[in-house]
């Protein structure tokens, strides 16, 4: 009977031990994630000797002044307003899209599903340098250079292959029992996706997650389809902020951390459902 006493607490101060490693080991790495933008947030309240001259971890003194940015130099009010002109249609054509395309291949039957799925799959291992430049050509024959269109009509198109096949995983999660319950209450199509779409709401806010991220920090496809500077996205207002003011990095880093804020917002408001779309992609039942 001791024995049996000793190996049960052999064995619990064993998970202690394992524990309170794996929990030291979660804190370090999340601390080095964390430690290079606290230090772009530091180095924004700081002038350029202090960012140059000084290790300190807080600023001696906080420049809070770095933030007052010159609007013709930049204007980050209208800078966001461009972003959000292209981001929010991305953003709801893409997932809609994606949730019908993904519907289709999980559920309906027709010829060809098997062939073409496979094809949207196997366009996620092209590169998509190969077809910058005939895309290029195509959005300039059709005069819409210089315009939002290029990057957003795109995404009428189903939002792109990974966020079919991930709608389409969840889809496949989903006991084809409720399909027949909605089919015995006389529902089609369009109704029986309107029932199941609760089920893939987290998989939903990921693709939404995802298209946003994706879109606000598109710098290469925005600089090559707009060139006017008034409708500049705020990713390439700080390039060009960036390259006007590269003496005074306070206000660099001030502007490099006002970039990234609103996408830090979004992803912390879905972050929930995006670890659970990431972790219940697949799983069958």
């Amino acid at each position: 009977m001791s024995q049996i006493k000793s190996f049960y607490k052999s064995k619990k101060r064993n998970k202690m031990v394992v524990d309170s490693i794996s929990f030291a080991a979660v804190i370090l790495f999340t601390a080095l994630t964390l430690l290079p933008i606290w230090w772009v947030f530091r180095s924004s309240l700081m002038n350029n000797a202090e960012v140059f001259g000084s290790t300190a971890f807080f600023p001696k003194n906080w420049q809070f002044g770095n933030y007052n940015f010159n609007p013709n130099a930049f204007n980050y009010f209208k800078l966001v307003g461009n972003s959000l002109t292209i981001v929010v249609p991305c953003v709801v054509f893409g997932t809609v899209t994606a949730v019908f395309c993904g519907y289709a291949f999980a559920r309906m039957r027709f010829r060809g599903k098997k062939f073409l799925f496979s094809l949207c799959v196997g366009s996620m291992l092209l590169p998509g340098m190969v077809t910058l430049i005939p895309l290029f050509i195509v959005w300039a024959k059709l005069g819409l250079v210089d315009t939002y269109w290029p990057l957003v009509l795109p995404y009428l198109c189903g939002g792109g292959a990974f966020n079919i096949f991930l709608i389409r995983q969840f889809f496949m999660t989903i006991p084809k029992e409720l399909d027949e319950a909605a089919s015995i209450d006389g529902a089609g199509y369009m109704r029986t996706l309107l029932v199941l779409l609760p089920s893939i709401k987290p998989a939903i806010i990921v693709v939404a997650l995802l298209i946003f991220i994706t879109n606000w920090n598109d710098l290469l496809t925005q600089t090559i389809y707009i060139n006017s500077p008034d409708k500049f996205t705020l990713i390439m207002g700080l390039k060009a902020f960036v390259g006007s003011f590269s003496t005074d990095f306070g206000k660099m880093f001030a502007a490099i951390c006002l970039s990234f804020l609103p996408g830090t917002i979004i992803y912390l408001i879905g972050q929930k459902y995006f670890v659970e779309g990431i972790v219940m992609t697949g799983m069958k039942n």
